[in-house]
């Protein structure tokens, strides 16, 4: 029989999948579900484990918020993976670089601490605000380098979902110009998907 492998989204309104121009949401979560089910299926032997995403992903939260609910919207599902999409709302408030660092690491540490595995996402970037580009750029290399470090699974989500001459959100991907559209979202499930999810379907399989 096959084991289950649970995952769970932590993150703001880029989780949720809000898109405001439809007043509607695509969550990124929801397209990974599909993708690793077809994934499974496309196995040439019977899948070893079976996947099931949970979305918490909470409209306008700040790392700080994510840390007080860590406990009742994660580890209450005692998943083997989250993945953690923060610092989007804290950078657009003015909160220190500094500040959205460590709340990110306590992040990843409390997962660490109740062999939860996180998947570290980078802050996307963004279109129409020239200024918060530099911000998501300096973060996302911090997160990045001490990812490196540990080592820890990393998606680098902005390099994925930006414009590589201006560094800006691509027009393609974006609602808003914070948010995504459902091609964006698409974007990021996908991206997740190749960088994280896939690696760990195939580990999972070999145990």
């Amino acid at each position: 029989m096959p084991r289950l492998v649970t995952f769970v989204a932590l993150g703001d309104s880029l989780t949720v999948g809000f898109i405001p121009s439809r007043l509607a949401t695509r969550p990124y979560s929801q397209i990974l579900q599909e993708l690793t089910e077809a994934f499974l299926q496309a196995s040439p032997r019977p899948p070893a484990v079976t996947v099931r995403f949970f979305n918490r992903g909470v409209n306008g939260d700040l790392t700080s918020d994510m840390l007080l609910r860590f406990s009742r919207d994660v580890l209450a599902f005692q998943p083997n993976y989250v993945i953690i999409l923060g610092g989007t709302n804290d950078l657009g408030w003015g909160l220190p670089i500094e500040e959205v660092f460590c709340h990110l690491i306590q992040l990843y540490e409390q997962a660490l601490v109740h062999d939860v595995e996180p998947i570290a996402c980078t802050v996307p970037s963004v279109l129409g605000w020239d200024d918060g580009i530099p911000l998501r750029q300096t973060l996302n290399r911090r997160l990045q380098q001490w990812c490196q470090e540990k080592p820890l699974l990393c998606v680098y989500l902005f390099a994925a979902t930006c414009d590589h001459t201006t560094r800006r959100l691509r027009s393609d991907y974006a609602s808003d110009g914070l948010h995504f559209n459902a091609l964006g979202y698409r974007k990021l499930a996908e991206t997740i998907f190749e960088d994280a999810v896939r690696r760990i379907l195939q580990r999972e399989a070999s145990l």
